[in-house]
């Protein structure tokens, strides 16, 4: 297990490096907005274009240019000599547009995508796998078929059209029916508790509500299958109790799919949920990320997309590790 493990975050170092090396190439290499002109405004003069250009580097070739970015953005250094390697804090360079440096967003901006993403998969996890326990149990039955016509629907509906139409019928500030806070109302766990869940609540709601439709349909075919496997039918033979047969049985083992998924979805939220915070004005990652396509901003996207990938194979490690628990018959060696 351990040399597994090894191998895998070896694996991410690899995959950190290629995903940089194709953001530069796609977002510097490739033609895209002048970074210097946006920041040189309106009818910028050739000199200052120039100076600007100097000034973030963009002068360089573009072989240099990552290297530079790559050498700050390692936690070790690279111009150090010999062992033991000299650690340091990684530095994903400044934002184009304000100056700030970009490490330091994203570790203010974490917390808020952080919240939105946790509370977003315990609405959709309470959410979905009852539905599809219960649709698999009664499977065509009327219950089944509402609640499978109600998952269409919700998988159907785009992230942004549920959020605007949220904020439309209930938010507290244009809403006909206030019942929940409105876009930009967003308030940090650390001052207030209340205020925090109160600002999260819609936006859990809209974010939850496709990711519980699709789990419920996933979990709901997984389960059919499951029930007509033999062991099933050896548990019922022995007269274990239903509820215990399909909790224990059925349920551990259609679960395992779940799981692969859920490991998935939660990587990429952390990495930023784009439209639900762009919707809701919520400070976080995908805002943050939002922000940086819109103006050209390389770096801000450079250091977002990294930090996503971060988050999604460090992700499936642990779905890979959650398997041999949920699975006697995964092992790694």
């Amino acid at each position: 297990m351990l040399s597994y493990v090894i191998r895998r975050l070896v694996w991410v170092v690899v995959l950190l490096f290629l995903v940089s090396a194709v953001t530069f190439v796609i977002f510097y290499a490739l033609p895209s907005a002048d970074p210097a002109k946006l920041r040189a405004g309106k009818q910028p003069t050739a000199a200052l274009i120039k100076s600007i250009r100097h000034q973030l580097g963009l002068d360089k070739s573009l072989p240099e240019q990552y290297r530079v970015y790559m050498a700050k953005a390692l936690p070790f250094d690279l111009n150090g000599k010999g062992f033991p390697l000299r650690f340091k804090t990684p530095d994903l360079g400044y934002s184009y547009q304000n100056s700030q440096p970009v490490l330091r967003e994203l570790r203010q901006r974490l917390p808020a995508t952080i919240s939105l993403t946790l509370g977003a998969v315990v609405v959709w996890l309470l959410i979905g796998i009852p539905i599809g326990i219960i649709s698999a149990v009664r499977r065509r039955s009327i219950l089944d078929r509402a609640t499978m016509t109600g998952a269409l629907v919700a998988i159907s509906a785009p992230v942004y059209w549920l959020g605007l139409v949220g904020l439309y019928f209930f938010s507290s500030d244009i809403g006909k029916i206030h019942i929940f806070d409105g876009a930009g109302s967003y308030t940090p766990i650390s001052d207030n508790v209340s205020h925090w869940f109160g600002s999260l609540l819609l936006p859990w709601i809209v974010l939850a509500a496709s990711f519980a439709a699709f789990y419920a349909r996933l979990l709901r075919s997984n389960m059919i299958e499951v029930m007509t496997e033999d062991y099933i039918r050896t548990a019922r033979a022995k007269g274990l109790p239903e509820r215990r047969v399909i909790m224990r049985h059925a349920l551990r083992s259609a679960i395992t799919p779940i799981v692969t998924v859920l490991g998935l979805d939660i990587g990429i939220l952390l990495g930023g949920a784009l439209l639900t915070e762009r919707v809701f004005t919520i400070p976080g990652i995908g805002l943050y990320a939002y922000q940086g396509i819109s103006n050209a901003d390389l770096s801000v996207v450079q250091g977002t997309v990294l930090l996503a990938t971060f988050f999604i194979v460090v992700a499936n490690l642990i779905v890979d590790l959650v398997y041999a628990v949920l699975d006697p018959r995964v092992r790694y060696s």
